[in-house]
């Protein structure tokens, strides 16, 4: 993977972050993507971390959720909040993981972001469906560290 500075293009990180408003307009959840170049923890451990760093956990119904990359460390991890985490099937994030990353593998990091994050809006969308007085708790914006 690339550094993190020239990992994605602006382009790119604006099609990311379309998707996650795509995701959104139909449910209540949240989703975030999280991108930085190193940590000496494990990738979910550290997006865990990082999840809580990004107060993800304070959505109204706790469905946030995070995707997480260590882009020298070439780690990835989703993590979804308590919400979500108690309706979706046992495999849901090791299957979307492992969509995301079969991109990855073919350098399409932007393709598998994209993916993945439309996925996870369709299942909250399924059980967090978009109410009326819905309002956007947490940034679209990619963040980096």
């Amino acid at each position: 993977m690339k550094a993190k500075k020239e990992f994605l293009t602006p382009d790119q990180e604006k099609e990311i972050v379309a998707a996650i408003a795509t995701a959104e307009k139909n449910t209540s959840g949240e989703i975030r993507v999280h991108i930085e170049n190193h940590t000496e923890k494990p990738p979910l451990e550290r997006a865990q971390e990082v999840f809580q760093l990004l107060e993800m956990h304070k959505t109204a119904a706790r469905n946030g959720v995070l995707f997480y990359l260590g882009v020298t460390d070439k780690t990835f991890a989703i993590v979804g909040d308590e919400g979500i985490d108690k309706v979706v099937e046992d495999d849901f994030w090791n299957s979307t993981k492992d969509a995301v990353i079969a991109q990855f593998k073919n350098g399409n990091f932007k393709e598998g972001l994209v993916d993945g994050i439309l996925k996870a809006g369709e299942r909250l969308k399924k059980y967090f469906p978009y109410q009326d007085d819905d309002e956007n708790e947490l940034s679209n914006e990619i963040s980096k560290s």
